[in-house]
């Protein structure tokens, strides 16, 4: 039997990338979910999809984490309801613009440390004192190898992911003595919709962020939580960087000539 049979598990950013891979992953192994996202028709159809497939319960919700009266809103629906998540993946993040620091975008940055820091806050300021309540419970934060090493034009998306960093260490100090545990997976190049958002939209530059060279999935980064949440509860793995193979740090990735990029979905 599954160790999630019949847990809650509570996704922000669920409707794509790595937060809809987590969700399925997830709701294979038996949890049920709550998915919290903005995009209220793509939750409706995963609701649905995932229901089907796996005779688990979803709950959804269109929530914004950078709206805090949202975020505890949604949050006291599920307590009133006695419903406490055992998994809290904090997933909801983003890359907008890629400017040097003077010539930065101050509505990209607002976007930035709004979603991810001060979303991120919200989200555990939120759901976290009933897990405290009750004693157990699992955090994992999406953090990024850009928490760990700066990169160019990367100035105000590398500071939040610095902070998600501190932030995961933070939790685990002050949840010393409680059985709550706290996990970052920091992923490295990753093929979701991270670059299209990054470069609002532009779909060529996107793209050829990751030609020549296979980068991580959001599957890949689904496997490592759903390992992590599994883990006996007298384990408790804080960090796990991981990067795809063509990568072996921030600036150094091989790939090969423009246009053989290997892919699974090529093979």
């Amino acid at each position: 039997m599954s160790g999630l049979k019949n847990k809650w598990a509570l996704i922000t950013g669920a409707s794509s990338g790595f937060g809809e891979a987590c969700a399925k992953a997830l709701a294979a192994d038996g949890a049920n979910l709550v998915l919290w996202a903005r995009r209220f028709d793509r939750l409706e159809r995963m609701k649905s999809e995932l229901e089907s497939a796996h005779g688990v319960h979803v709950r959804i919700g269109r929530v914004d984490v950078r709206d805090r009266a949202g975020v505890l809103a949604a949050a006291a629906a599920l307590e009133s309801d006695g419903l406490v998540p055992d998994i809290l993946v904090n997933n909801a993040g983003l890359a907008s613009g890629l400017d040097r620091l003077h010539e930065g975008n101050f509505e990209d940055w607002d976007r930035m440390i709004d979603t991810n820091v001060k979303g991120l806050l919200n989200v555990t300021r939120a759901v976290l004192p009933a897990m405290v309540k009750r004693n157990s419970g699992h955090i994992v934060n999406i953090g990024s190898v850009a928490g760990y090493v700066v990169y160019p034009k990367g100035n105000v998306y590398n500071a939040t992911k610095f902070a998600v960093r501190a932030l995961n260490e933070a939790m685990n100090i002050d949840l010393l003595g409680t059985a709550i545990r706290v996990s970052s997976i920091d992923p490295g190049a990753a093929e979701t919709e991270f670059s299209r958002v990054r470069f609002h939209g532009d779909e060529k530059r996107a793209e050829a962020v990751y030609d020549g060279y296979q980068p991580l999935r959001a599957e890949d980064i689904a496997d490592i939580v759903l390992y992590v949440v599994n883990t006996p509860a007298h384990v408790n793995i804080t960090d796990v960087v991981v990067l795809p193979t063509a990568q072996r740090n921030p600036y150094l990735v091989h790939k090969e000539r423009s246009g053989e990029r290997k892919s699974e979905r090529e093979k």
